[in-house]
């Protein structure tokens, strides 16, 4: 069987990532699995910190990887929290949900939207990246208890719910992330 491994810590992507990488028959590695650390996010865009830890991974573990960079990008925040998000948040996605309805009530502006950069490297460091975006708004107070990070607090164009009360079959076909994987597949011959 072909072994893949993503580069992650994060249980809600890899969760993620192995429903949407399944139909293609590869197992499914963690960085988890190999003991790799988190490499430091330096670069100052979605694609760059993919490659990064792409990179770093597929090197260390001696197969091929997939890394992302994802996040939110808010109107009324110039685009914050971005490739930030998830230092924005911390521990504290309650806090962060508050601050980024806080700045939305204030501008008056609701627009959002989620980018995920996907890379996919080889051991020796070739890299191929895919980028998928979603946009919506963000919602005026969390709803739903399914996903992970700022799902409860954005709703796609064409919902009037929040990813995390539509729950996860619907956000793996329309969410950034499905969208950089439908990229991803054909390259990897799904």
């Amino acid at each position: 069987m072909k072994q893949i491994l993503i580069a992650t810590h994060n249980k809600g992507k890899l969760a993620e990532f192995a429903a949407l990488l399944q139909p293609l028959g590869y197992k499914i590695l963690s960085a988890a699995d190999f003991s790799l650390p988190e490499p430091d996010e330096t670069a100052n865009s979605f694609a760059g910190n993919a490659r990064l830890k792409a990179v770093a991974a597929a090197k260390a573990a001696g197969i091929p990887a997939i890394a992302d960079d994802s996040g939110l990008c808010v109107a009324a925040m110039r685009g914050a929290p971005g490739i930030l998000s998830s230092r924005y948040a911390g521990t504290d996605y309650p806090g962060a949900f508050a601050r980024i309805v806080a700045a939305c009530t204030a501008a008056r502006e609701w627009r959002a939207w989620f980018i995920c950069a996907l890379s996919l490297s080889d051991p020796d460091g070739s890299t191929q990246t895919f980028l998928g975006r979603a946009d919506g708004t963000i919602a005026k107070a969390p709803a739903g208890i399914q996903g992970f990070g700022y799902d409860p607090i954005f709703i796609p164009d064409g919902f009037t719910q929040t990813y995390a009360a539509l729950g996860g079959s619907i956000k793996a076909r329309l969410s950034h992330r499905a969208r950089a994987v439908a990229q991803l597949t054909k390259t990897l011959g799904g």
